[in-house]
């Protein structure tokens, strides 16, 4: 379903060339950038080779060399690096990255890999159903999701149920099914009584033993720690809700005694809590 549109009777170095030879560019410049086209995607041994004795994965690494050898103005991406595996995907995005700079050129990036919109973005369209539901700065999209589907698609997200009562000025609170009230940002600016759903990123929760009882905490239970390598995220239930993830990093002394069916208390600063309708 994927077509590089390569020529299959021309070798890789002459179908990178290709675009240049189309403008008259003298053959040393052209041996040149080929040389470093082919470099920057890792394929500098492979210039005689024709695209039919390449895999997938390289057929797309020579295709996106012969896109950017002669310095387009505007470049279309879809789902370039879809092919490639994980190392070589994460060295491909530094030197677009590295490229774009150089080059001061505009790249419209489509993928459905979040991490990689964040990575490679300046700015970033969410769409859903034809319409964008926010255009963002990367840092904006992420701490202040303008509805529930961005915040959702975007990052990873914790969704607490529950229902307005009372507002007062920018915030509102919200009582949950098992009683708890927590104070929040009411983004959608609802009223009291209606229906509405907190959601909050793992990263912004703090945890702490189950005796203690800050402001807005939410009392949990530890189902499972799963070890990241950089992080160890906590699987929690809380009464009534989809079960809540907490991220701590290795050195975070919350992790200390915690085991699986320990009663915690969850706390979310309000600023970080955002109600949607």
């Amino acid at each position: 379903f994927q077509n590089y549109a390569l020529f299959p009777h021309m070798t890789i170095a002459q179908n990178v060339a290709y675009p240049l030879s189309v403008r008259k560019m003298d053959r040393a410049t052209r041996e040149a950038k080929v040389k470093q086209a082919l470099d920057m995607v890792q394929m500098g041994k492979f210039g005689d080779r024709y695209p039919t004795q390449l895999s997938g994965g390289q057929q797309q690494r020579v295709a996106l060399a012969r896109t950017l050898v002669f310095d387009p103005q505007l470049v279309l991406m879809d789902e370039p690096l879809g092919a490639l595996d994980k190392q070589l995907r994460e060295h491909m995005q530094l030197e677009l990255k590295a490229l774009h700079k150089r080059l001061g050129v505009t790249f419209v990036y489509v993928t459905h890999d979040q991490s990689e919109a964040l990575t490679m973005s300046d700015r970033v369209a969410v769409f859903d159903q034809g319409v964008i539901q926010q255009l963002a700065p990367v840092t904006e999209l992420y701490e202040y999701p303008d509805n529930q589907f961005v915040a959702n698609f975007i990052g990873d997200n914790n969704r607490l149920k529950g229902s307005v009562e009372t507002v007062q000025g920018e915030h509102c609170t919200v009582r949950l099914a098992d009683g708890t009230v927590i104070t929040g940002l009411n983004v959608h600016r609802a009223h009291a009584g209606q229906s509405i759903t907190a959601c909050v990123r793992p990263e912004r929760i703090r945890l702490a033993a189950g005796g203690s009882a800050e402001p807005n905490s939410i009392r949990a239970t530890i189902a499972g720690l799963i070890y990241f390598g950089d992080h160890v995220r906590v699987r929690c239930t809380v009464t009534g809700q989809e079960d809540c993830f907490v991220k701590l990093s290795l050195s975070d002394p919350a992790l200390a005694g915690l085991s699986e069916g320990s009663s915690v208390v969850l706390h979310v600063a309000q600023d970080r809590l955002r109600c949607f309708l």
